[in-house]
């Protein structure tokens, strides 16, 4: 595949660079579900750790949905609404983890648990889909974590391999993706125009709904 910068994919708008850079300019959306690096102790994009505190401290979309360490709740300002758990059901280490749902209304929402088989073969995160991410999440975890909220544009600024994009496509939602990496921005590309390919598993009623500005201070 080519190199650009921006890539559009049927409903989805893939960048490849640094989020920081990127996030500003990019104006609002309606909620960031994203799985960026945190504090787990695995060793995993250790290094951007600092860089994920920074950029979830700043985000003022009305809702998110974050995977973060069970230790410690993700720095988002907005006010928490719910804890979800991925329950990984047939393993005998990390057996759960933990997805922070925050919304700009304050409104509790239900706590939900999702069982799903952690699947390996020596490398794989716990997915049947792995494609060589290391922290890569199923299509049905990130499905169902997008089921719980109505937001209609969907930003992950620590793309990876685009399995929360796969997910909203197939929702009939749009998304917006960043990834710094390009050898994972490659393969969110093609995971992505695949599921772009496919028929919706049903296409959501599409209210226009209010959005606010994703980075505190943007201007967008």
């Amino acid at each position: 595949m080519s190199r650009h910068a921006i890539e559009t994919i049927g409903d989805a708008v893939l960048y490849l660079g640094d989020c920081r850079e990127i996030l500003p300019t990019l104006g609002k959306v309606d909620a960031v579900v994203t799985d960026p690096p945190y504090p787990n102790g695995e060793g995993h994009f250790v290094e951007a750790i600092h860089i994920a505190r920074k950029v979830v401290s700043s985000i003022t979309a009305p809702e998110a949905i974050i995977f973060w360490s069970e230790l410690e709740a993700p720095p988002c300002a907005l006010p928490a609404v719910a804890t979800h758990i991925w329950h990984r059901t047939n393993v005998n280490g990390k057996l759960y983890e933990p997805a922070f749902h925050f919304a700009a209304d304050g409104r509790k929402r239900r706590s939900e648990i999702f069982p799903q088989a952690a699947v390996f073969d020596g490398a794989g995160p716990g997915c049947i889909e792995f494609e060589g991410h290391p922290t890569q999440k199923p299509i049905s975890v990130m499905r169902r974590l997008l089921s719980l909220t109505k937001a209609q544009t969907i930003l992950d600024p620590f793309m990876g391999s685009g399995t929360t994009g796969v997910a909203a496509l197939k929702l009939g939602r749009k998304f917006i993706g960043i990834e710094i990496e390009p050898k994972y921005f490659d393969i969110a590309c093609r995971r992505i125009e695949e599921a772009w390919k496919q028929p919706r598993l049903f296409e959501e009623p599409k209210p226009k709904a209010e959005q606010l500005s994703l980075l505190a201070g943007d201007a967008t």
